[in-house]
C-alpha cells in the first residue's frame, strides 16, 4: 500500500492520472492530505479555514463516480486549497480582515466554481495579508505564514498560503491572483511556480475595476504542468471579467514542449528601475551563467520602462479606492497600515492623475515589444532580497536605499504587470542564503502558450543541473517560529470551517 508521505508528494498531474485508472482513491488522497496539514500547518500556517467534513463527503462520492465509470473532470478527486480572497461557498472567507472575521459567502466566485465543477474537491482556505495588500502574508485573523525552509522568514504574498501548502505537500493545487506579483513573489519565496497569465485568460469576476488589466487570478503548481492543469480547468470567456475573450481551455494542457536550444533570451537585473538587494544581482549572474549554454542566444539587454513606478502607484491606488471605499469612510482604524495606505493615496488623487497613468502605461507596452523583435523571452530575478523575518512587514532599505513605499520592493514583478504580458516564476535552485530562488520569465505579448511551452522546457533542463533544479524543504527540520523579538503561543488544533489561531500571530 502507498504511504500517505508517497502520495501528497505526487503532482497533481500524477494523482488525476492515478484516480483515473482507479489506482489511487480521492478518499484516501483526500486523508493523506489532511494528515499532512495537521503535522505541518502548525510550523507554516499556510492553511486558515477548512472543510475537512464536508471534503470527505465529497471524496466518496467522486471515489463512486471512479468505480461507476462516470465521466470524469480534469481536476477529479484532486483536494483544492482557495486563496482566502475567493469567495467559497459554505466556507468562511476573511480576505484576512477582522472586518470579515465572521464571513460565510453563500455562493463560490466563478474561479472556484469552475474548479468544483472540474472535480476539484474544497478542503481548506490558505493564507493572505490583509486585502492582499503587500508581499507578506499575515494578518489580525490568521497571523503570519512561515517559509517552508525556515518559519521565521516570510512566505511572499498574497498568495503566500498557496505557496506554502504546495512547497509542503498539504495540497496538490491552490489559487493565486496576482496584481504587483501576487502569485510570483511568493512562488519564488517557496520553491514552486506561479503563473501570471494574460489579463482575460482566466477571468476575474470579483475585480470591481473591470476594465483594469493590472489584476489576473491564475494557478500556482509544483511544476509547470501542474500549473497548466488549473489553467486547463478555469480559463474561458465569462461576462464578469470584461477582458476575457473567447479561447480553447483545453489547449493550455499540452502548450506545446520547446527545446531552450530554439530560443533566443535576453536577461535583465533591474528591468533599470528596479532596486536589487547585490547578494541577489551576484546569484542571478551565476544562474545565468549556468544556464546560457541550454540557449541559442542569452543577452543581456537594456530596457527603458519610463516612470513604471509612479504609473504603477496610479494604477494600484484606484483599485484599492474602489475595492475599500466604504470600510475606510465607516472606519479606517478597522483596516490595515498597507491598505489604509493604498486608499489614502488614492483618495488625494486626481483625474489628471489617472489620465497620466493611463498613457503612461500605454507608452511602456508599446516600447516593451521592442525587445521581442530580437528575443523570444526576458528573464529576470523574481524578487530583490532573500525571504527576511516575517515580522518585518516589508522589505524597507535594499542595498541601504530606503524604499519609498510598502510595495515599492515588488517593482521586479508590478513592471511586467504593466506590460500585460504573461509571466512565469520558475524554481531556480537556491539564492546566497539558502533559500529558493526563483526566476522570472516573461513571454510576447498574449504569447501564454509559448512562455508554458517554454517554461516546461526550461523546467526539465533545469531538473538536470544541481544548482538550478528545485529545492525541496525538510520538513522534518520543521519547529516552532521563534522570530527576534516574538513572543510564541501554543497553536490551537485547525477548527473546521474556521481555522486556527497561529503561533505565529501578527497581532
Amino acid at each position: 500500500m502507498t504511504s500517505p508521505d508517497s502520495i501528497v508528494s505526487l503532482s497533481a498531474v500524477a494523482l488525476r492520472r492515478l484516480i483515473g485508472a482507479r489506482q489511487l482513491s480521492p478518499v484516501e488522497l483526500l486523508q493523506a492530505c489532511i494528515e499532512r496539514i495537521e503535522a505541518v500547518n502548525p510550523w507554516v500556517n499556510a492553511v486558515t479555514a477548512t472543510a475537512f467534513e464536508q471534503a470527505r463527503i465529497q471524496a466518496r462520492a467522486a471515489e463512486r463516480a471512479v468505480m461507476q465509470g462516470e465521466p470524469l473532470g480534469l481536476l477529479h478527486g484532486l483536494p483544492l486549497g482557495v486563496k482566502d480572497l475567493e469567495p467559497t461557498a459554505g466556507l468562511l472567507t476573511t480576505y484576512g480582515s477582522a472586518i470579515y472575521r465572521g464571513h460565510v459567502p453563500e455562493q463560490d466566485v466563478e474561479l472556484v466554481a469552475r474548479l468544483r465543477r472540474a472535480g476539484a474537491i474544497v478542503t481548506a482556505k490558505t493564507n493572505v495579508p490583509e486585502m492582499g495588500a503587500g508581499a507578506n502574508s499575515r494578518n489580525t485573523v490568521w497571523g503570519a505564514t512561515g517559509n517552508p525552509f525556515d518559519p521565521n522568514l516570510n512566505a511572499g504574498g498574497s498568495s503566500g498560503g498557496s505557496a506554502a501548502a504546495l512547497a509542503t505537500d498539504m495540497l496538490p493545487i491552490c489559487t493565486g491572483s496576482d496584481t504587483g506579483g501576487s502569485l510570483r513573489i511568493p512562488a519564488a519565496k517557496c520553491g514552486v511556480v506561479g503563473f501570471r497569465p494574460s489579463p482575460g485568460v482566466v477571468p476575474s469576476v470579483r475585480k470591481l475595476l473591470g476594465w483594469t488589466p493590472i489584476s489576473v487570478v491564475g494557478p500556482m503548481g509544483r511544476t509547470v504542468a501542474d500549473a497548466c492543469l488549473q489553467l486547463a480547468a478555469t480559463a474561458g470567456m465569462h461576462a464578469g471579467d470584461p477582458l476575457s475573450y473567447p479561447l480553447d481551455p483545453l489547449s493550455f494542457l499540452t502548450p506545446g514542449l520547446v527545446d531552450p536550444g530554439t530560443l533566443r533570451v535576453a536577461y535583465t537585473e533591474d528591468f533599470g528601475v528596479c532596486a536589487v538587494d547585490d547578494g541577489i544581482r551576484a546569484v542571478f549572474r551565476e544562474k545565468i551563467a549556468a544556464m546560457r549554454h541550454l540557449f541559442a542566444a542569452c543577452d543581456p539587454v537594456d530596457i527603458d520602462l519610463g516612470d513604471a513606478h509612479r504609473c504603477f502607484d496610479v494604477l494600484r491606488a484606484e483599485a484599492f479606492v474602489a475595492g475599500v471605499g466604504d470600510a475606510y469612510e465607516k472606519d479606517p482604524d478597522s483596516l490595515g497600515p498597507n491598505t489604509r495606505a493604498n486608499y489614502e493615496l488614492g483618495a488625494a488623487m486626481s483625474l489628471k492623475d489617472s489620465a497620466w497613468a493611463q498613457a503612461e502605461q500605454t507608452r511602456l507596452v508599446k516600447r516593451f515589444q521592442q525587445l521581442y523583435e530580437d528575443y523570444d523571452l526576458i528573464l529576470s530575478p523574481t524578487t530583490p532580497v532573500s525571504p527576511f523575518p516575517w515580522t518585518k512587514l516589508y522589505a524597507e532599505a535594499i542595498n541601504g536605499e530606503r524604499q519609498e513605499n510598502y510595495y515599492r520592493w515588488l517593482a521586479l514583478t508590478y513592471v511586467i504587470t504593466l506590460t500585460t504580458h504573461p509571466a512565469i516564476t520558475l524554481p531556480c535552485g537556491r539564492d546566497h542564503r539558502g533559500m529558493p530562488f526563483g526566476l522570472q520569465v516573461v513571454g510576447r505579448f498574449r504569447g501564454d502558450h509559448a512562455l508554458l511551452g517554454a517554461a516546461q522546457g526550461m523546467e526539465s533542463a533545469f531538473d538536470r543541473i544541481e544548482t538550478l533544479r528545485r529545492p525541496l524543504p525538510d520538513l522534518a527540520a520543521l519547529g516552532p517560529a521563534n522570530p527576534e523579538l516574538r513572543s510564541i503561543v501554543t497553536t490551537p488544533p485547525l477548527l473546521e470551517g474556521a481555522g486556527a489561531a497561529s503561533s505565529m500571530s501578527a497581532v
